[in-house]
Order: structure tokens, then C-alpha cells, then sequence
């Protein structure tokens, strides 16, 4: 706007952290979790704090804050053994890089010099992210309140990468003009997100009753499949497509034959630079192009490393300290990675954990009264369904940026399922006592 206004922003964003951390600590660690949300996938406007003391820290600093907040008020997680799930998974993860150190692979897991020990902490900040959130959300008003910050987090990404999108002139395809976007990481990964949120609000604008409400939501949608495309992500465009069938079966059958006309006409609805993207898996004559063709070799030596050590693996986040096709340190496949370096256990756990989080977001879809609360559980389906699909063309499930903001929204959800749970049972109660002026009747 040229007011100079905007160089301050970092520095404000910053002290709010700070502002947060205390405010968790004296009693209200919900208004951390609020605060929180909107930079968990903003990478790139948080890497602005590493110009001040304890900057690259302060999202783990206020995430702590909040669970401290949070048990000082004598707060409970919603009943799931989700928080298990992840406990066990954490503590695999742990002692399966000391089984890598034992293999050779990888240093002793120790220090915050050693590569392997801070893969690890970085990624155990996303199950503090879950509890954290299972902690403080306790009500309706805090799941509506969630959603509502979640949307906005959603448009100011969609902002971001519309802006950087549009800046350049897209007649053709060119990789050389993809960005990092703001999750910082890359358009894969930015698309993952996009793909994810954009189909969350999809089902949740499914139980909106108010007519400008939804279409508020649907247009939150349309901007971020939007935006999404300009990411020219294949990954993104299967989990898409592959959600809104999944929409159509458990929700709302019209949309299964509108995605069956777009799969025959899509190459006249698309951008050009888009269905260039999207044809260029193969050239004409049936050979991969570079990008597919390191996919499947990096398949095929992963293959043989699973064979070797099945069981266990390689051990966690040894991947990324060896060499492989063109000096990649990622499998392009997280199920794949998740085998390479855990073995069967690993994989086994993984599957638990998806299972509980398709299970518990579907039967809040199921079983609820509330719209919202309807909304909620099919939106988080839907979101897990593209984050399933997005994982088998890299790995975009350990990734902060990517994933913790869907663990919010499981969070939410549990917690929402707590209280689905229970308001029938005080309606139930309350209509007796309402009927019968006996107060022994409501014990019958």
C-alpha cells in the first residue's frame, strides 16, 4: 500500500507469540491455540521471526505454552486412542534410529547436530499440535471458532499463491517458473494443502443452512481449487478428483457424474498450461518424463531395501543420509518411505492411525445432530481422503506445514464427537424433567 506499515508486521506477529505465550500461561491457552493456527502452514511469514531472539522456536515455545496452559486449568483430551496411536508411533520412531545407528546408517540420534535426532523433533511438534488442540477446544463455540480461523488461513495462503501465480505469465508450461509458495517447501507441497482444505470446506459447506454462508464456503472452494491448479500438481489433481468421488458416494451422488463428464472433457476446460502439465507424464512415445521416470526408480531401490530389512527398516530418517537417483533424499512416496525406513511395524502403526482418523472423522459425519458438527466430521473425511492420496506421490504427511493444521481439525472433531455424545443425553434428560413435575421420573 506504500504506508511502510507492512515492514512492521513481522515484528508485531512476533511479540503476538510472546503476548500468547503468556496468556496461555495465566489461564486462557485457547486464545494461544487461536493465534497459532493461522502460522502453522504460513512458513514463509514465520521464517520473518528468525530475525529476532528465539525466532525459529517460538511456534514450539507457544504450542508448549498452550498444553502447560492447558494442564495448569486441569483440562482433558477428548476419550480416542489416537493420542496412543502417536505416543507408541513416537517412541518407535525414537529407538528406530538407534536400530539405524546399529545398522551404520545413521549417527547416534543425540544432539541437535545430528540430522536424524532433529528429523525427529521437528516432526513430534505435529502430535504436540494435536494435543495442544484436544486440550483447549472443550465447546461448541471453540469448534465453530476453529473452523472459522481455519477458513481465513485457508484464503491467506490461496492469496499468496494466487499472487505469485499470476505474476508470471503462464501460455505455457515452465517449471523454471514454479515457486516455493508459501509453505516454503514447493508447489507439491503447497498443492497437497490446497487440495486438502479446498475439499474439507467442500463437505463442510454441506451442512451450511444459511444460503450466504455457503456460498461464502463454496467460494473459499472455488478459490483454492483455483489456486491449486496453478501449482500444476498431479498428485494434487488425483487427490481432488479422487475426493469429490468420494463426495459423491457418501454424500451426494450428482457429483459422481459431473466428475465422470470432467474426466472425458477435461483437457477443453483446463488452462492450456495445465493440461500441458498434466500430458507431459509421457511424451509421444510412451516414455516417462524425468520427473516420473526418478519416481519409479527411486520405487524399485526402495524395493530392494524393504526386502533386506522388512521388518524394521532402515531405521527413521536414514533416507535422507544416503545416495540414490540424482542425489533425491526423499522416496517420492511417503508409504514407500514409511517402509524403507520402519518396516512392517512402522507401516503397521501408520495404518492404525490413518484408520482411527478416517474412522473417527466419518462416524461424527454419521452419528451427529448438529450441522456443524455434521459439516466438521465430513470435511475432515474428505480432507483425509486427499491427504491419502497426495502421500503416494511424496511425502507430505511430515511436513508441519502440511499436516498439523488438519490435526487441529481432528482434534476438533474429537472433541466434537465427545460432545455429539452427550447433548442428547442432557436433551433427553432435560425433556423429562420438563414433562413430569417428579424429579424421581428422570431416574426411571
Amino acid at each position: 500500500m506504500g504506508t511502510g506499515i507492512g515492514h512492521y508486521i513481522p515484528l508485531v506477529a512476533y511479540l503476538g507469540f510472546w503476548v500468547m505465550c503468556l496468556l496461555s500461561l495465566t489461564g486462557r491457552p485457547l486464545l494461544g491455540l487461536y493465534y497459532m493456527i493461522p502460522f502453522l502452514p504460513y512458513r514463509t511469514m514465520r521464517d520473518h521471526f528468525l530475525d529476532y531472539p528465539l525466532g525459529g522456536n517460538v511456534l514450539t515455545v507457544l504450542v508448549i505454552a498452550v498444553i502447560v496452559g492447558g494442564l495448569i486449568k486441569s483440562k482433558r483430551l477428548p476419550p480416542t486412542k489416537l493420542y496412543l496411536t502417536w505416543l507408541i508411533f513416537a517412541v518407535y520412531l525414537y529407538l528406530s534410529m538407534w536400530f539405524g545407528t546399529m545398522l551404520g546408517n545413521a549417527p547416534p540420534p543425540i544432539w541437535l547436530s545430528d540430522v536424524n535426532f532433529v528429523t525427529w523433533k521437528d516432526y513430534m511438534l505435529i502430535p504436540l499440535v494435536f494435543v495442544a488442540a484436544g486440550l483447549v477446544i472443550e465447546d461448541r463455540r471453540a469448534v465453530r471458532m476453529v473452523i472459522l480461523i481455519t477458513a481465513f488461513t485457508v484464503l491467506a495462503i490461496d492469496r499468496s499463491c494466487l499472487m505469485d501465480s499470476m505474476s508470471r505469465s503462464w501460455a505455457n508450461f515452465d517449471e523454471n517458473k514454479r515457486g516455493g509458495g508459501p509453505l516454503g517447501y514447493g508447489s507439491n507441497q503447497t498443492a497437497a494443502y490446497l487440495a486438502m482444505f479446498s475439499m474439507f470446506f467442500w463437505g463442510f459447506g454441506q451442512y451450511l443452512k444459511r444460503k450466504k454462508l455457503r456460498l461464502i464456503c463454496y467460494g473459499i472452494v472455488a478459490v483454492t481449487i483455483f489456486a491449486d491448479l496453478y501449482t500444476f500438481s498431479r498428485a494434487s489433481y488425483l487427490a481432488l478428483i479422487f475426493s469429490v468421488f468420494i463426495l459423491g458416494i457418501v454424500k451426494d451422488r450428482k457429483l459422481i457424474l459431473i466428475a465422470a463428464v470432467f474426466l472425458v472433457t477435461w483437457q477443453a476446460i483446463v488452462p492450456n498450461a495445465v493440461r500441458e502439465r498434466v500430458n507431459m507424464t509421457q511424451d509421444s512415445n510412451g516414455v516417462l518424463e524425468a520427473s516420473a521416470d526418478e519416481r519409479v526408480k527411486l520405487w524399485e531401490a526402495a524395493e530392494t531395501s524393504i526386502i533386506n530389512n522388512p521388518v524394521f527398516g532402515t531405521g527413521f530418517a536414514t533416507y535422507q543420509l544416503t545416495n540414490h537417483v540424482d542425489n533425491l533424499r526423499d522416496t517420492h512416496n511417503w508409504y514407500v518411505k514409511v517402509m524403507v525406513e520402519t518396516g512392517i511395524i512402522g507401516m503397521v502403526i501408520v495404518l492404525v492411525m490413518l484408520w482411527q482418523m478416517l474412522a473417527s472423522s466419518f462416524r461424527l459425519f454419521k452419528t451427529a445432530v448438529d450441522p456443524l458438527y455434521q459439516g466438521l466430521g465430513l470435511g475432515l473425511f474428505l480432507a483425509v481422503c486427499a491427504c491419502l492420496v497426495a502421500n503416494f506421490f511424496g511425502d507430505r504427511w511430515t511436513y508441519l506445514e502440511i499436516t498439523s493444521p488438519l490435526w487441529v481439525l481432528v482434534a476438533t472433531a474429537l472433541r466434537a464427537l465427545q460432545l455429539a455424545q452427550v447433548e442428547p443425553m442432557q436433551e433427553s434428560t432435560a425433556s423429562i424433567e420438563a414433562v413430569s413435575p417428579n424429579p424421581f421420573l428422570a431416574y426411571r
